[in-house]
């Protein structure tokens, strides 16, 4: 099956990214590369995942901050939580991610792991030709992220973790608020905060606020935008 993709005629590729420049760059490499595959371009998640019901790729390249749809801000979160998506309606369907946001990718390790379709990740600051034998890469239905640093430093998370992080410094809700939002109780946000920080390596020091440290840690590390 690995061959077959590799030999169609027709490959059909589904490019997803919100800058026109990078949209087209990236097809006309594509079609140079391809010059008999249907390269189709959507410009945000919504749209994506039409375009996908519709078109059933076999191959989907696709940026991480992107707006949900038109007239939306681009956010990292928007494109993981999209790429979530595609990996769960699609466990086959190869992917080529194309971001300078790499680490964000950490949130999802594990949906990664176990993914059954070719995955690969191509930095934007790669050449054009590292760029294509990311996308050969997956069109085999081979997994290369190993080297990508942050992805696999060793770092992981659960989710109610990420949820506390997002509920505190991206909806700026206090422990309480958070608590009633994830339904848990004040001790148990706590607790995912501890777990959390010592994932992190975060630990009290003199003169420090530790929730600072933990929010700035966390955007170093790709947790949150």
């Amino acid at each position: 099956m690995k061959q077959i993709l590799l030999d169609k005629t027709l490959l059909k590729i589904l490019v997803i990214d919100d800058h026109e420049s990078v949209l087209s760059g990236t097809v006309d490499i594509l079609q140079h590369k391809y010059p008999n595959a249907e390269v189709m371009k959507v410009l945000n998640a919504d749209n994506a995942l039409e375009e996908l019901e519709i078109s059933q790729p076999d191959l989907v390249i696709m940026d991480l901050s992107m707006p949900k749809n038109f007239g939306f801000v681009p956010r990292p979160e928007v494109g993981i939580q999209l790429l979530k998506t595609i990996m769960t309606k699609y466990p086959e369907l190869n992917i080529v991610v194309q971001t300078a946001h790499v680490k964000t990718l950490v949130r999802i390790r594990p949906d990664i792991d176990v993914h059954k379709g070719g995955f690969t990740v191509a930095d934007k600051s790669l050449t054009s030709q590292e760029m294509l034998t990311r996308v050969d890469w997956s069109l085999q239905g081979l997994t290369h992220t190993k080297d990508i640093k942050g992805v696999y430093s060793g770092l992981e998370v659960k989710p109610e973790w990420l949820k506390v992080l997002t509920l505190a410094f991206e909806e700026g809700l206090q422990d309480k608020a958070i608590a009633e939002q994830m339904r848990v109780s004040e001790r148990m946000v706590r607790h995912y905060w501890s777990k959390l920080q010592d994932a992190l390596h975060i630990y009290p020091e003199e003169g420090k606020n530790i929730r600072i440290q933990t929010e700035m840690q966390a955007r170093k590390e790709g947790l949150i935008d």
